[in-house]
């Protein structure tokens, strides 16, 4: 006989429910969402597990290398498939959400999607972080534009992101009413624009010591950060 495990997560906790190859319920159970608890839950079962799956989603890449470094057979399915299967049930729990993806496992009627790996995963977040600082550099000088106009004071259009605030503040310091209302602007706008040079470095880095990236960087118009970007998704 072999035994069948659905997960319905959710940021805090899953739901849990065994079947075997017949669809016959064995186990149901709430848990916390960590990969030891339900590690733990499946060890004490006893009967030897054949296959573990769940929906993709935010928890995914946490669940799905933590319970294969349990020594599990774990897949994770395409979340529109479940969906669309489990859209047939009448009245939608975790509780009936776990027995739907079970069976759907049990059945083999979904489709597996890759995971990416962990440093894959930390590429992208590098990447977004990296973007996410530029944009609100970006954003405070703006508002920083948007303070002179008021005070008949006009920037050039073109301003490159390191001489910024070496050109604002010499025009700002000799009046009182703009310096206390600009200048902790330019305080914090010069804290995240270090912040975004340092990450643009481990960018940077990352891809002149990867050789996909290096690679790829062979490509006319194809820099660090878009190789990067492109080796990120694998």
């Amino acid at each position: 006989m072999e035994y069948y495990v659905g997960l319905d997560v959710s940021l805090r906790s899953c739901a849990l429910c065994i079947v075997d190859n017949k669809g016959k319920v064995y186990l149901e159970r709430e848990l916390p969402c960590e990969v030891e608890d339900i590690a733990d839950c499946l060890a004490a079962f006893e009967h030897p597990i054949k296959r573990v799956g769940f929906e993709a989603g935010a928890m995914s890449q946490h669940l799905f290398f933590g319970l294969q470094s349990a020594g599990f057979d774990v897949v994770c399915m395409e979340a529109r498939q479940v969906s669309a299967a489990l859209s047939a049930m009448r009245n939608k729990t975790d509780k009936t959400g776990a027995k739907g993806i079970a069976q759907i496992l049990r059945t083999g009627w979904f489709s597996p999607v890759h995971m990416k790996s962990r440093e894959a995963h930390g590429m992208r977040a590098l990447l977004s972080t990296r973007k996410a600082l530029l944009k609100k550099t970006m954003d405070l000088a703006n508002e920083v534009r948007g303070l002179l106009k008021i005070f008949g004071v006009r920037l050039p259009r073109t301003v490159k992101h390191g001489s910024f605030d070496d050109l604002v503040r010499p025009m700002i310091e000799m009046d009182d009413v703009l310096a206390h209302a600009v200048i902790p602007l330019l305080g914090a706008r010069v804290v995240l624009f270090q912040h975004y040079l340092e990450l643009d470095r481990r960018v940077k880095r990352a891809a002149s010591q990867d050789e996909v990236c290096m690679r790829m960087m062979t490509v006319p118009g194809v820099g660090p950060i878009a190789s990067t970007h492109i080796q990120g998704g694998s």
